[in-house]
């Protein structure tokens, strides 16, 4: 991310090279997300830096509400600390003795360089740093509002969403809310001047985030039971009969199915709005429509494999291997001048 530098030179501050070297930035996201990772490199230099850094500080507000070593107040406390530090209150940060007790080395300095991340944001320019506070205020509210649902659950004692309004809720704030600053980001610095319909964009951005979250939230129902989280809401589950406690019973797969096709469904007419945003974009702007496609691609096919694996058995995650990931990003390299063969690789 030396691109950081180039921006800050604009705004008339030399050091935040000096920052972005010190906390290695291109280096640290290739480790916490590869697959992230992949989808930065393509971005133009315009919006790399500054999507780069909204990644980074999200990245670790996700470490932080992740790390068991301490309670789920006291990481609702430290996400606070977070969130206002990112706002500008001046209380320097210090994660130190939660860095300490990391399994990952990636993890382990995300946290130790959280305080140098959040001073980069001083280098953007106000209109960027404004939009990546708004977004993480956002996306820690849901971290947050997370934890604290949760706080005292288990596999003995599961915790359940209450309503459908529960989970669009949650997929926004963690989620949908990053296809509006993305949308925002790149309209200011990609292509301020296309003719657009904004509002229309922005709502398909907020359902391209909100079906990729509900993805993860259906790959990974089985473990997520085993740490006392129901992210499918109750309301339906009863309508079929069943409780959060009998999910964790494998057999019950053919009981939850009808429930369970229908978030399928709405994940994949999710991804399908994201793929009609990602068509919608200025064709001159491949870069930022293929580092699009490739969530989109990668998520059909995650939903294919959701859709004929036992998704109640918690030795089986459904994950689509590297191979087929580089098999869809080629593919859509090669097919982007063909604009039919390209349009037709999204298929629900």
């Amino acid at each position: 991310m030396a691109e950081i530098a180039s921006v800050n030179a604009r705004s008339g501050k030399s050091k935040l090279r000096d920052k972005a070297e010190l906390i290695a930035c291109a280096d640290l996201l290739k480790h916490v997300s590869r697959s992230f990772y992949l989808t930065l490199r393509i971005l133009p230099s315009s919006v790399r830096p500054q999507i780069g850094l909204a990644y980074l500080l999200a990245r670790t507000s996700d470490t932080i509400a992740d790390t068991e070593l301490i309670s789920a107040e006291q990481r609702v406390d430290a996400l606070q600390a977070l969130r206002l530090r990112i706002a500008g209150q001046p209380a320097r940060l210090n994660f130190g003795s939660l860095a300490a007790g990391q399994h990952s080395p990636s993890e382990k300095i995300l946290l130790e360089q959280c305080e140098a991340s959040v001073a980069l944001l001083e280098g953007l320019e106000p209109a960027d740093r404004d939009r990546i506070r708004a977004v993480l205020e956002t996306i820690i509210s849901g971290q947050e509002l997370d934890l604290t649902r949760f706080a005292h659950c288990s596999e003995k004692n599961i915790g359940v969403l209450g309503k459908n309004s529960d989970l669009d809720d949650y997929t926004y704030r963690v989620a949908g809310c990053v296809g509006e600053f993305w949308t925002r980001i790149c309209r200011a610095h990609v292509f301020p001047n296309a003719r657009l319909e904004d509002k229309v964009l922005l709502e398909q951005s907020v359902r391209f985030g909100k079906g990729l979250q509900l993805v993860n939230i259906l790959r990974d129902i089985a473990a997520d039971l085993r740490l006392g989280r129901c992210y499918l809401p109750l309301e339906k589950l009863t309508e079929v009969g069943l409780t959060p406690d009998a999910l964790l019973d494998p057999r019950n797969e053919s009981k939850l199915r009808p429930v369970y096709n229908q978030y399928l469904e709405l994940a994949c007419e999710h991804l399908m709005a994201g793929w009609a945003y990602t068509t919608a974009l200025p064709w001159k702007n491949a870069r930022v429509r293929l580092a699009c496609a490739w969530p989109v691609l990668i998520g059909l096919e995650t939903v294919k494999l959701l859709r004929k694996n036992k998704v109640l058995e918690p030795a089986q995650r459904p994950k689509i291997n590297r191979k087929a990931v580089k098999k869809w990003i080629w593919r859509s390299v090669f097919y982007y001048p063909v604009p039919s063969l390209w349009r037709a690789l999204a298929q629900p």
